[in-house]
């Protein structure tokens, strides 16, 4: 059995294995050159530094986790005419032109010439406080940068235009004792954006403006730090392709369908993981030995040589209700106490007469019969 360590440099070597075919890679730039020359003279344009060379990745899988890699450039893929912007923090008992002339001085001391404007926090939620404000601020520059110590608290007071435009705040550490260095690097290296929504991806490279030889040397860069950093586990470029702004994505790497055979074993081996994982839910929720109550039970083990009985389960009869009392019938009712006769009106009347008479005739002497 191989050590956890063992497979875990294994899988760094199956990903380091993406070796780009220089010859094809300076094919494909040049070719991209020479369009975007035609296109410019057809359109009685010059060739500008404003059109940029992209790297297009397709990946095997979709990765589990949202990543985003930094990727240093030897040659920086940005122009110098590029306006650049600094979000600073506040700093203690200084007004706000105060702080922007300390960092400016901060700056120009340690060589940095690349800002063009610095913003402190609280001007940013001051004067940029209208929508149409942060609509201009996003339009006047190509990049933002922003002081590490106020890196959190700035989303709220941008709005989601600059995320959606990827024009989102570059964290850089304003006390470094390598200040020039590290802005250069995060001025002129670029930032890949890997979603787990998808398997493509896209991440800048280059301009127009730089030699064949610059910008091949700038895609070797990428591509090796995009697949060193990744994390994922076994093959994982399948594609790569160049492409600029209005051009079609030519490609430059084509992963070995050697790959496929790996993938289709990965993917064997999670399928009875996964199963198992189900059915040890689904015994979980049906024993009770899995409640709170049940978990101390599972501790204590059987001894060796006997067996547990299983104790049969015998039903519980419940008590039955109590009997509704039956109300007597209205013919048991009447059976048992029965209402004296009613005597009509017209039979009274009768034996009124009848008496009468009677009498009358005893009177006389005569019989009644």
């Amino acid at each position: 059995m191989r050590s956890p360590i063992t497979r875990e440099a294994d899988s760094m070597a199956e990903k380091s294995e993406v070796e780009l075919d220089q010859a094809q890679v300076k094919k494909a730039v040049q070719a991209l050159q020479a369009f975007l020359k035609t296109k410019a003279t057809s359109d009685l344009l010059s060739l500008d530094d404003t059109q940029h060379f992209s790297l297009l990745f397709t990946l095997w899988k979709v990765p589990k986790t949202a990543q985003s890699i930094r990727i240093p450039l030897p040659h920086g893929q940005r122009p110098d005419t590029e306006e650049i912007c600094l979000f600073t923090r506040d700093e203690p008992k200084m007004t706000s032109e105060q702080t922007e002339r300390f960092y400016k001085k901060l700056l120009e001391e340690r060589g940095v010439k690349n800002i063009s404007e610095i913003i402190p926090y609280k001007v940013l939620k001051t004067e940029y406080k209208p929508f149409e404000a942060k609509r201009r601020l996003l339009g006047n520059f190509d990049l933002f940068l922003s002081d590490d110590r106020v890196r959190r608290l700035l989303p709220s007071h941008l709005g989601k235009h600059f995320y959606e435009r990827k024009k989102e705040p570059l964290s850089v550490n304003l006390k470094s004792k390598n200040l020039a260095r590290d802005i250069e690097r995060a001025i002129q290296g670029t930032i890949l954006k890997v979603t787990n929504k998808g398997c493509c991806c896209m991440a800048r490279v280059a301009h127009a403006g730089m030699t064949a030889d610059e910008v091949t040397e700038n895609i070797e860069a990428a591509v090796q730090t995009v697949v060193a950093k990744l994390r994922m586990k076994g093959p994982v470029m399948k594609l790569i392709h160049l492409k600029s702004q209005t051009s079609v994505a030519l490609p430059i790497y084509t992963s070995a369908l050697s790959h496929l055979s790996v993938l289709d074993t990965a993917k064997d081996k999670e399928a009875p993981t996964k199963k198992q994982a189900k059915k040890s839910k689904a015994q979980n929720k049906k024993s009770p030995n899995t409640t709170a109550n049940g978990k101390k039970g599972l501790k204590k083990k059987a001894k060796e040589g006997e067996e547990e009985e299983i104790p049969q389960l015998v039903p519980i009869e419940m008590p039955s209700k109590k009997p509704k009392l039956e109300k007597p019938s209205k013919k048991k009712q009447l059976q048992k106490a029965p209402k004296p006769a009613v005597v009509k009106k017209g039979t009274k009347a009768q034996s009124k007469l009848t008496n009468k008479a009677s009498k009358t005739m005893k009177r006389k002497g005569t019989k009644v019969k």
